[in-house]
């Protein structure tokens, strides 16, 4: 009787068939579930509405008279008009960071930027990843001169928005004015 020993590359060899047919198993898996999802989602009423795109992360606020009123004036350059109906929009939902980032803006585009501080840390007291509460924060900062706190605004900015967003852009670029000399003006 002759004993032989196992050829180690017949081993090998069956270890890396193994391996490769896992490997295109798991790709193939992996590639179905990205093709199958968007499929689905689509088919079960989901997608994107380009009426109605919601902020990732906050749910859809009710429709507020008051608020929708305080856009349009906001819209048409009537800040001062905005600013009350604003305050009813808190007052009656103390949770709107949208209605506290409007405030803000409403406040610092009537001429008072200090004052807007405190309605854009408290957007941002309510949502953090609020975009534009951060970017509005930032150019206060610059109309006060505190050019620190616009850079940090700007850094939190880098890191909310992964690909880049305009809020970033506008705050870079406002920041690099500034730089220049051109102070923000609203």
């Amino acid at each position: 009787m002759t004993f032989s020993l196992p050829d180690p590359t017949d081993a090998r060899k069956s270890r890396h068939s193994r391996r490769c047919f896992m490997r295109s198993t798991v790709f193939a898996a992996v590639a179905t579930l990205a093709l199958a999802l968007p499929a689905a989602t689509f088919a079960a009423g989901g997608g994107a509405d380009p009426q109605r795109i919601e902020p990732v992360g906050r749910p859809a606020a009710p429709a507020d008279p008051n608020f929708a009123q305080a856009k349009a004036m906001i819209e048409a350059k009537n800040f001062t008009g905005a600013i009350p109906l604003l305050q009813q929009v808190v007052q009656s939902n103390p949770r709107n960071a949208d209605a506290y980032n409007l405030l803000g803006f409403a406040t610092r585009a009537s001429g008072n930027p200090a004052g807007s501080l405190q309605y854009y840390q408290q957007a941002l007291a309510i949502d953090t990843r609020h975009l534009g509460a951060n970017e509005y924060l930032g150019e206060a900062y610059l109309m006060l001169d505190r050019l620190p706190e616009a850079e940090q605004m700007l850094a939190r900015l880098d890191s909310l928005c992964v690909f880049g967003c305009a809020e970033y852009r506008m705050l870079k670029a406002a920041i690099a004015n500034y730089k220049q000399g051109k102070k923000p003006t609203m």
